[in-house]
């Protein structure tokens, strides 16, 4: 996800580098293009800084991401003053990331705490420059692709609807054209950049749907320019800030530093790597974490990946499933040379991929390799706190060896009365006796197996490719919507 961000950043200084060269734009080509090349060494400069102070790693992408984000918000200087302003708001945005980070974990949007700072100490603001009708395709194109790579639609349209809403509302309530002012609200203001590239920052939003909208809906009341808490005004910037409060208040607090206690092969090229926290660490089984690893080396993938919770909340330690593959990420060669001891730090405790509240609802679980980490979490939870429910697992794998798990499905089985039905594409090596499946998990397969489907909720986790396929299959076979869940975090595993 951060890497998309990056690109898409990285396509928009471009864009408005030739937009500018076209005269489209009403800046010096070498301007912008100086803008972006500065703020980028003074981030690094900054963060490098911080992080020999703080001892804390460098996640350079978010350097980049947060310097590139400065140079579509501030105008291109012009002479030295205006180059002091990039200074000082890069000083405070990379200063946010640590001295106003609780636990380990910053609060605020970096770039808009920067430019909100430098506003209120040396009264000069940015522009938002970004906000054009020129630059609105290309707005349009990138945060459509990171919002629906994060998956952040919940967000958004909350924000943009409680906004549209109250500037389009004031503006029919005072007489004024509401057409007009959409129009401009849409392609003269930094509306859609706002909302589909800063408020969806994954650090500073909640965990969850409900809290996310709630999220949207608040900073859409003070992003309209004419509401005012007692004669003080909001900018777009201090609109963010402001919901990055209540994002916090409403959010885990926990950065957790975890040591690596062991590692063991669970299934062909798949390890569980067991962690041990340091205090107590609460979370519902099914949710995801953000895992920080710093190492040398690193290729364009950066050094944070997202993956499931695989341990129960019963259990005294954490563990992560990851299936590594020919050619793995530097982030991964990091992970599995790790040594018995190693920190890696884990945040952004997140996901609606839980089990539902009313034990009696029947499920049905659909894993495709090692996108059964969640159910593992959830089923060994039921297993140590002894609660029965209705739970059908179909489980897919190429081979049998690339099967995780069967021993906490098998104990489910025995003591809650749980079902579990293995598919497998290949029929080679499997040991006699063993009940499985063939070939394709089908509507056929799940209508036989579960006749009573309709009374069901579906739980899907697997690659993208599939999560989508089954979507598709359920809605044929008359699933309604809403009882199907897909376990989703920003940049599969």
């Amino acid at each position: 996800m951060y890497r998309l961000t990056l690109y898409s950043l990285i396509f928009l200084v471009v864009g408005g580098v030739a937009l500018a060269a076209t005269h489209a734009l009403p800046y010096n080509p070498l301007s912008l293009a100086f803008s972006a090349v500065f703020l980028l060494i003074i981030c690094l400069t900054v963060n490098y800084l911080f992080t020999k102070i703080y001892r804390a790693p460098s996640n350079t992408e978010s350097v980049y991401i947060t310097a590139l984000i400065l140079a579509l918000i501030i105008t291109p200087p012009t002479n030295a003053a205006q180059c002091m302003f990039l200074v000082w708001a890069s000083v405070f945005a990379m200063a946010s990331k640590y001295v106003l980070a609780v636990g380990k974990k910053h609060i605020f949007n970096p770039a808009a705490f920067g430019v909100a700072l430098t506003a209120l100490a040396f009264n000069q603001y940015a522009s938002w420059w970004i906000g054009t009708l020129c630059m609105l395709p290309l707005v349009a194109i990138s945060g459509f692709l990171i919002t629906r790579k994060i998956k952040r639609w919940d967000l958004v349209l909350s924000f943009l609807a409680v906004s549209a809403a109250m500037v389009i509302g004031h503006a029919f309530l005072a007489g004024q054209n509401s057409m007009f002012i959409a129009k401009a609200l849409l392609i003269d203001s930094p509306l859609l950049f706002f909302s589909l590239i800063m408020l969806t920052e994954p650090a500073t939003t909640p965990p969850t749907t409900n809290k996310r909208m709630m999220y949207g809906a608040l900073t859409g009341v003070l992003y309209a320019p004419f509401v005012n808490i007692f004669g003080f005004y909001f900018s777009p910037e201090l609109a963010l800030l402001a919901g990055n409060i209540f994002s916090y208040l409403v959010s885990p607090k926990e950065k957790l530093i975890l040591q690596l206690k062991e590692k063991i092969s669970i299934a062909n090229n798949t390890y569980d790597f067991i962690f041990e926290p340091k205090g107590l660490f609460k979370f519902h089984p099914g949710q995801y974490l953000e895992w920080t690893l710093a190492h040398k080396k690193r290729d364009t993938r950066g050094i944070r990946r997202y993956f499931t919770i695989a341990s129960s909340p019963t259990e005294n330690t954490v563990r992560i499933g990851v299936k590594f593959y020919d050619k793995p990420s530097s982030y991964k060669q990091a992970l599995e040379t790790l040594d018995k001891g190693e920190e890696i730090i884990a945040s952004q405790l997140a996901g609606d991929f839980t089990l539902p509240k009313n034990p009696d609802q029947k499920l049905v679980f659909i894993a495709g390799g090692i996108g059964i980490t969640p159910f593992r979490s959830m089923i060994k939870y039921l297993i140590d706190t002894n609660e029965r429910r209705d739970i059908i697992l179909f489980y897919a794998n190429n081979s049998f060896a690339d099967i995780a798990y069967q021993e906490v499905f098998k104990e489910a089985q025995e003591k809650l009365g749980t079902k579990t039905i293995y598919t497998l594409h290949d029929s080679n090596g499997i040991p006699a006796g063993f009940d499985h499946e063939i070939g394709f998990i089908s509507s056929q397969m799940i209508k036989k197996k579960a006749p009573d489907y309709q009374e069901r909720i579906f739980y899907i986790s697997g690659p993208r490719s599939m999560i989508v396929s089954f979507q598709q299959t359920l809605k044929e076979m008359g699933v309604p919507k809403n009882h199907i869940k897909t376990d989703f975090f920003p940049g599969f595993a």
